[in-house]
């Protein structure tokens, strides 16, 4: 995911700055700001830190955003529920069932291609492919109806919005209606899709199966869709990385791996579940602490001209999926979607180059995700 907001990011400088920080969120919250690659991602496996807070109604937010500003989930069974939920899901996503999934992504994205080359030059690459692919993708895998795509794009824009809670809830509560009703007609008429197969489990709830589809749907398609159009955005930005892909293809999966580590990432919210210190610095229970992915991207002891696109780099790895207990269950089929995209852009479109100044891009300021309005492009 990409940047939240310039107030909640600070270029990392090194230990000798240190790693921990006091900031303001966009609303106005105290938290701290933990940066580098190495404190971040012992923070991300440390279960002294969490998603929810022991009393929700009073934690400081980063955002307006219901689901992804502020705390969630049951602060006295967050660590069971959590592996729980990680045993559950994990099997989808599975290598094998990605090697299965892996043809029907690149036919899917074969369909896309041949459509924005049938409509011709100039096209809109976010709205011809990094929109629909994702949300395709993840409504065959749930079992849900792909005509719904347009309600998911307003429902996900809502429940992203991080200055309007209360569009942002009713988003929430729209999109938990529709999976319930989902859900209901799965008992009755299963299929072959995960929603089905969480309902044959007789250990789960409809409420645990709605909530569960839910965040899959959400999560599966949002930040997909934003890792696409920068992607793009970020090759076609740096024409000498885009040629050296299109003459030697083999590197895609390489190059997925640098376009997610280089553009801006988001502080993931955390909250303390007990007083803790880092690098010397008293945290108390209940406070945010803001886990910055983009310095932890950036860190130049990790990463040798850490802001430079170098789709033959082979130093560290990226956290922008998270890292131990919090690793994003989603990563193995984004993974496969960005590869089946740029895979088959620079074979087919060898040519393509933005079709306006890169200072005309612009962002959704609006949403935690942030990501393109548009990404025009000809070849």
């Amino acid at each position: 995911m990409t940047s939240d907001s310039t107030q909640l990011t600070c270029p990392y400088t090194g230990a000798a700055a240190g790693i921990i920080r006091r900031i303001s969120t966009e609303v106005g919250d105290d938290a701290w700001l933990l940066t580098g690659h190495s404190a971040v991602k012992e923070m991300f496996s440390d279960k002294r830190l969490g998603r929810s807070h022991p009393t929700p109604e009073t934690a400081p937010r980063k955002s307006a955003s219901v689901l992804f500003g502020g705390p969630i989930g049951d602060f006295d069974t967050e660590l069971e529920n959590a592996e729980r939920l990680r045993v559950l899901l994990n099997p989808f996503f599975g290598p094998k069932q990605m090697r299965e999934m892996r043809p029907r992504v690149d036919a899917l994205t074969t369909q896309l291609l041949d459509e924005m080359a049938e409509r011709g030059s100039p096209a809109d690459l976010h709205e011809a492919v990094a929109v629909p692919l994702p949300i395709l993708v993840i409504c065959e895998l749930m079992g849900v109806p792909a005509s719904d795509r347009e309600r998911f794009r307003a429902w996900s824009a809502a429940i992203f919005d991080k200055h309007d809670g209360a569009k942002s809830g009713q988003g929430g509560a729209e999109w938990y209606e529709y999976c319930t009703e989902l859900v209901a007609r799965k008992r009755i008429e299963p299929g072959n899709d995960i929603f089905s197969r969480l309902c044959e489990n007789p250990e789960l709830t409809d409420e645990i199966i709605t909530a569960m589809g839910m965040v899959l749907l959400l999560i599966g398609h949002e930040s997909t869709v934003v890792e696409i159009s920068l992607g793009a955005m970020n090759l076609l930005k740096h024409p000498d990385q885009w040629q050296l892909l299109v003459e030697q293809p083999t590197l895609v999966r390489a190059a997925v791996e640098e376009l997610l580590r280089v553009h801006d990432n988001t502080g993931f919210v955390r909250y303390a579940r007990t007083d803790m210190r880092i690098d010397g610095v008293e945290v108390r229970r209940g406070d945010l602490v803001l886990l910055d992915v983009d310095s932890a991207n950036h860190d130049p002891s990790m990463f040798t001209d850490s802001r430079r696109l170098d789709i033959t780099r082979e130093q560290g790895a990226h956290l922008t999926f998270g890292h131990g207990t919090h690793y994003c269950i989603g990563a193995p089929l984004a993974r496969v979607e960005l590869q089946a995209v740029f895979g088959q852009l620079v074979t087919r479109f060898p040519t393509m180059r933005l079709a306006v100044a890169p200072e005309e891009l612009q962002m959704r300021e609006d949403i935690v995700t942030r990501g393109l309005v548009s990404l025009p492009v000809r070849w």
